[in-house]
């Protein structure tokens, strides 16, 4: 009698669904699959409607770390991706300018220094997206509203409420906001954003090309911004080519034949003739983080917490860690007949993962700010850097497995 009674985090309040995730983009499906899979009722709220297979290749291809290929593989995701999946075996990154070549130190990241396999393989959106549009149509406990969107939440006792486009009002007790970097989720809830620009934009294309690639990623840095070469199944690449914003919109506003003029002296002949494949895509660049992951009832995930520049290629697959991370702390807080949506418990998704997504965000922005100008000084400070560490092999292998997604508090879908 003499001790308090704490706060129940228990909810007795019925839902429509458990758990409502506004976003169907890839994070989105990924959770509700992981969900579902812990028990959980999901309603996904997704604006485009569903894909169920792969069209004409437009472009698009995602580099998958060995973090998230196990946690798709332990979803049943792997299995029917691996045949259209590019195993990178090795990644070589090089500083220099437009025609010139390389500079004489570089780093290379060899997977044969580690025993997990490829650092990584690359997988075309289109073949992701079937997959994941299938395995939503099997998957017990969840249901696809497509297209829809929701336009209105609300927090109600024990639960939030919220309203979508076609007019239907459904109830749970969490909503997950996957809906991008202009977030509606995070709008609504009030959680503002902060960062800034880097005054780039990121042209993104795939070629075909004459040569080979030996399932190598390049990254080369070059004064206006980083050239990524990723490799596709075939003799294929996947770009992501940053530059200036005023260089980047003249340059993608350019016919084929203008685009391939202005891209060759970047690329190189090193995979001899190229040819651009499917379409061309430009974004602006730059960082912004929400100043908060979760308030009572909303969570955030992916895009919606944290949009990086892609210098580290890390985008998707710090989104998949959200998604994992997400999915054990609800699954462990049912387990003990806690409330969901309760702040405790998503606090604790908010702790896991703050330092994570600090830490990427900090070095993505240093790089980015280190490697993208032409000052001769900081160019001889960081290829001297490049060849220092390309030649302590403990070092080299340590950033291996990072650049694998296999270091840090790992989610258990991901071990």
């Amino acid at each position: 009698m003499d001790k308090p009674r704490s706060r129940p985090i228990v909810s007795a309040m019925t839902h429509d669904s458990d758990i409502l995730i506004a976003g169907g983009g890839l994070n989105g499906p990924v959770l509700a699959l992981a969900l579902a899979r812990a028990g959980f009722s999901v309603t996904l709220v997704d604006a485009a409607a569903p894909l169920r297979k792969a069209g004409e290749f437009d472009g698009r291809a995602y580099a998958i770390a060995a973090g998230s290929r196990r946690m798709l593989a332990r979803l049943g995701l792997w299995a029917p991706l691996a045949a259209e999946a590019q195993p990178m075996t090795e990644i070589k990154v090089t500083d220099g300018r437009a025609g010139d070549g390389p500079a004489p130190w570089w780093l290379h990241f060899d997977s044969a220094e580690i025993e997990d396999g490829p650092m990584g393989h690359m997988v075309e959106d289109r073949h992701l997206r079937a997959v994941l549009g299938a395995a939503l149509e099997a998957a017990p406990g969840v249901t696809r509203r497509a297209p829809d969107t929701v336009t209105a939440q609300e927090v109600t006792p024990g639960g939030i409420s919220v309203t979508l486009g076609s007019g239907a009002v459904l109830g749970a007790a969490l909503l997950v906001g996957c809906d991008g970097r202009a977030s509606g989720t995070a709008a609504r809830a009030v959680i503002h954003r902060h960062g800034w620009e880097y005054g780039q934009s990121a042209i993104t294309c795939a070629v075909e090309h004459e040569l080979p690639h030996g399932g190598i990623a390049h990254q080369f840095f070059m004064p206006g911004g980083p050239l990524a070469i990723l490799p596709l199944t075939g003799n294929r690449s996947s770009l992501v080519w940053s530059e200036t914003s005023p260089r980047a919109e003249r340059i993608a506003s350019l016919d084929d034949a203008g685009f391939l003029a202005a891209l060759r002296p970047a690329f190189g002949g090193f995979l001899g003739e190229i040819g651009l494949i499917g379409t061309r895509g430009l974004f602006p660049l730059g960082l912004s983080l929400a100043e908060r992951l979760a308030i009572p009832r909303v969570a955030l995930v992916g895009d919606a917490a944290h949009g990086l520049h892609p210098v580290a290629g890390q985008g998707l697959n710090a989104g998949l860690r959200d998604v994992a991370a997400l999915a054990q702390v609800l699954r462990e807080a049912r387990q003990r007949g806690e409330d969901t949506g309760s702040l405790q418990v998503l606090e604790r998704y908010a702790r896991w993962r703050r330092f994570d997504t600090a830490t990427l965000a900090a070095t993505t922005d240093l790089t980015t700010r280190l490697f993208s100008n032409d000052n001769p000084l900081l160019r001889l400070a960081r290829d001297a850097g490049m060849g220092a560490i390309n030649a302590i092999a403990p070092l080299r292998r340590a950033m291996i497995r990072e650049a694998a997604g296999l270091t840090g508090d790992l989610p258990e879908l991901m071990r």
